[in-house]
C-alpha cells in the first residue's frame, strides 16, 4: 500500500495545516490492513483508475465482544415470518446485470439515495471495484428482497453498501436486519471484524445504538468509548476552532498514551 497527505485548509491563527490522508491498494491481500489503519474506500471520483482509500472516523464491529442486544432480538422477531433466506455470493459467480439485481438497485438509489449522491453510473464504478468481493443475497421464496455489497478478505469483512425493497422498511425494519443479519454471519463464520462505515453527525447514531462490540478510528487508535463517540456524532456540525488536540485540557496526558 501507499499512503499520502493531500493538502486541505490552513489557518495560521492556530497553526492548524489540515492534510486529507489517502491510501492506494496495491494488492487485495493488503485489505486487512488497510481497514486495520482506518482506511475505507474512496468512490467519488469515476476517472481513478486504482483502489483508493480514505482515512476516516471508521466503525467496527469487534465479533469477540458483540452479541445480541435486545433491539436486535426486537427487529429480527419482526422478520421471522417472512422466511428470508440469506446467500454469500463471490462476485465474480454473481450476475450483476441481472434485471432484478439492476431494478433494486434502481429503485433504492431513486427512493433512498438520491441521484445527487449515488447515480447509476457511480454504482456501476463501485461494482467494477477489485475491494468489493461478494454479495449477501437476500430472497424470500426464491425473489430478491435486499442484498448487501460487501469486501470479504481474511478474517475481515465490509458492510458496504445495503440495497433492499423499501416496502418492508417500516414495517420489519429490514435496513437494521439485513446489518444485524450480516454481522450475526460473520460472528458465525469465525471473522474477527465487521466494518460499518463512518461514524459523522447523527445520523450516524442508529449504528452506534443497535450493536455491542463497537469501536471506532479516533485517529491514533480503535477506541471503545461509545458515549464519547456519540457526542462527537451529536457535535460535528458545531464549528470548531482548532483540531482535537490543541483543544484538549491535558495534552501532556494524551501524549504520554501514544
Amino acid at each position: 500500500m501507499k499512503i499520502f497527505f493531500s493538502e486541505n485548509r490552513v489557518d495560521y491563527s492556530t497553526y492548524t495545516f489540515d492534510y486529507a490522508i489517502y491510501c492506494l491498494k496495491e494488492s487485495q491481500s493488503e485489505l486487512p490492513e488497510i481497514y486495520e489503519k482506518g482506511f475505507l474506500p474512496y468512490t467519488g471520483n469515476l476517472s481513478i483508475e486504482g483502489d483508493t482509500f480514505y482515512l476516516a472516523r471508521s466503525l467496527r464491529v469487534d465479533l469477540d465482544r458483540f452479541d445480541d442486544t435486545s433491539e436486535n432480538r426486537r427487529v429480527n422477531r419482526l422478520v421471522e415470518p417472512l422466511n428470508i433466506q440469506l446467500e454469500v455470493i463471490k462476485k465474480e459467480d454473481f450476475d450483476l446485470n441481472a434485471s432484478d439485481f439492476v431494478s433494486l438497485s434502481q429503485e433504492y438509489i431513486s427512493q433512498r439515495i438520491g441521484d445527487d449522491n449515488m447515480s447509476m453510473e457511480r454504482w456501476q464504478y463501485i461494482l467494477s471495484r477489485e475491494t468489493g468481493t461478494h454479495i449477501f443475497r437476500f430472497n424470500i421464496e426464491g425473489k430478491l428482497i435486499g442484498f448487501v455489497f460487501a469486501v470479504l478478505e481474511g478474517d475481515m469483512l465490509h458492510y458496504w453498501f445495503a440495497f433492499f425493497d423499501t416496502e418492508y422498511m417500516r414495517t420489519h425494519s429490514l435496513g437494521k436486519w439485513l446489518m444485524w443479519r450480516v454481522i450475526k454471519w460473520g460472528k458465525e463464520n469465525g471473522l474477527k471484524h465487521v466494518y460499518l462505515g463512518t461514524a459523522y453527525k447523527s445520523s450516524a447514531l442508529y449504528k452506534i445504538r443497535d450493536h455491542k462490540g463497537l469501536e471506532y478510528f479516533d485517529g491514533y487508535r480503535w477506541n471503545q468509548d461509545i458515549e464519547r463517540l456519540k457526542n462527537l456524532c451529536k457535535n460535528d456540525l458545531e464549528p470548531k476552532f482548532a483540531d482535537e488536540f490543541k483543544t484538549l485540557d491535558n495534552q501532556n496526558t494524551f501524549l504520554k498514551q501514544l
